[in-house]
């Protein structure tokens, strides 16, 4: 246990966990060094759009799903629903995304949305080498100084105890003289984790204060696509007698109850690291053959995601062993 609490970076790539590639070095340096393993979503409900899709699994992610579902039908006044400063001893959060629906549902729930005119990088530089960015234009230092780390130093006031980066590629992402910062690729995330990696080095102040998460989705998945599975056992295995005295697996279950509608494959893809206090597992890459292979935990509900980042924020207390 810490003798402080942390602050936190979460990024969430939405729809990038098949983009990549084992050229990505710093997101697999970052595997190697975390705990890593799995958020379990919903399935999608037939002719939902990509905007309520989005919306959908980034409302699990911070347990706001049926406040979101209340909020669609426009049930929302109706729904007991507290703030995450409310909900987390006064958290503080900040959110940065460039979808107007994701910023609107942030909001709801509590986010300071921040605007990507306040963290650009300029036209003139290659967006797919951020590690060579200099000082001046350095997002990965912007981000830290939202949450008090200024250089090597932890400072005493910050703005932040949470920024929270949601990444969804878009093909239009780039504006006559700039790149958003939330429109990034895959290419320019593992750019920017590095530069994070970097300042985060193990026995530097920042390292160990910092809780640094990386999320990588599927986006959509067919129902027919089966691949990416959590089960350990193909279907065809599974209707014996016998698994009638399986019980539920916990990352299908919420406030002791089953959920049916959890999609067993296609989680999404989750490394934390703290130096000093994430488990480091032996996993190596960011792909989901090494996390179910290697990775130190197995499957969660997204749902509890949001509690254990609070957790380790002193804003929650602990969920579960």
């Amino acid at each position: 246990m810490a003798d402080k609490p942390s602050r936190a970076l979460v990024i969430y790539g939405d729809g990038l966990a098949s983009a990549v590639l084992p050229s990505h070095n710093n997101l697999h340096s970052f595997a190697s060094r975390a705990a890593c393993g799995f958020l379990s979503v919903r399935a999608s409900p037939p002719s939902e759009t990509e905007d309520e899709r989005i919306c959908r699994d980034l409302a699990q992610l911070l347990d706001a799903y049926d406040f979101y579902l209340s909020d669609k039908r426009g049930e929302a006044e109706a729904a007991v629903f507290q703030t995450l400063s409310e909900r987390f001893m006064g958290l503080r959060a900040a959110m940065i995304t460039s979808c107007p629906s994701v910023q609107s549902l942030g909001r709801k729930l509590g986010f300071h949305i921040l605007h990507d005119s306040e963290l650009v990088i300029d036209d003139g530089f290659n967006y797919k080498m951020l590690e060579q960015v200099p000082d001046s234009l350095d997002i990965a230092s912007k981000f830290l100084h939202l949450l008090g780390f200024s250089g090597n130093d932890v400072l005493e006031k910050y703005d932040f105890d949470l920024v929270f980066l949601h990444i969804k590629t878009c093909e239009k992402f780039r504006e006559k003289k700039e790149m958003l910062v939330s429109n990034m690729d895959v290419n320019m995330l593992n750019g920017f984790v590095g530069k994070i990696l970097e300042k985060s080095h193990s026995g530097s102040a920042i390292g160990s204060r910092l809780h640094f998460s990386i999320i990588l989705s599927y986006g959509y998945v067919s129902e027919d696509d089966k691949l990416c599975s959590l089960l350990s056992r193909p279907s065809t295995e599974t209707n014996s007698d016998l698994c009638l005295l399986c019980p539920c697996q916990s990352y299908t279950m919420k406030g002791g109850h089953k959920l049916d509608n959890i999609r067993h494959h296609h989680p999404m893809l989750i490394g934390q690291l703290q130096e000093g206090l994430t488990r480091r597992d032996t996993a190596t890459t960011f792909f989901f053959e090494d996390f179910k292979k290697n990775g130190a935990s197995h499957a969660i509900l997204s749902d509890r995601f949001l509690h254990e980042v609070a957790f380790r924020l002193w804003k929650a207390p602990k969920y579960g062993a």
